[in-house]
């Protein structure tokens, strides 16, 4: 079985292969999202330019797209969240992380990406990164030759800091 890559765990013909070779439409907005993901891991640049929105197409960049596509080594795809696009609506929202390794650095794509449906069909609007959320301590942080929070009297790099 060829595992589809967008980690739904189906089988690459019975998922996200059909939508790529236009044998049968997205349903919903992370279907795309989905088959948008496979198609840069199976290197199928034709679909990332008519799955894009008409409007948006004008600033799609083949050789770019393709470079990067070839270039990244693609470990996953996490959907995090969907606001609407299914399949009665028009509109609709996927935030996702895509993590690869590019020079051998994992690296990850986390992304807020807009979809818009036109007469019955899911394009890929744009997408706007999200950085991680920034972490706030409630308590100060301790040093390592700050005394250990467990109480031993060592200092916290010879004891729970280790």
């Amino acid at each position: 079985m060829d595992v589809c890559p967008c980690g739904s765990k189906l089988d690459y013909k019975n998922c996200c292969g059909p939508v790529i070779a236009g044998e049968r439409r997205a349903e919903t907005a992370e279907q795309l999202m989905r088959s948008r993901y496979s198609a840069y891991v199976k290197k199928e640049i034709q679909w990332l330019r008519t799955s894009l929105h008409p409007g948006h197409r004008a600033d799609f960049n083949e050789a770019t797209s393709r470079e990067w596509a070839e270039r990244a080594e693609w470990l996953g795809l996490e959907i995090l969240n969907t606001i609407r696009g299914g399949v009665p609506d028009s509109e609709g929202q996927v935030e996702f992380v895509a993590s690869f390794s590019e020079s051998g650095k994992r690296m990850e794509l986390r992304e807020v990406s807009a979809f818009q449906k036109i007469d019955g069909v899911w394009y890929f609007k744009d997408g706007k990164p999200v950085s991680a959320a920034t972490v706030k301590r409630e308590a100060p942080k301790t040093g390592r030759n700050d005394p250990c929070t467990c109480g031993s009297g060592k200092k916290f790099k010879k004891c729970c800091g280790v």
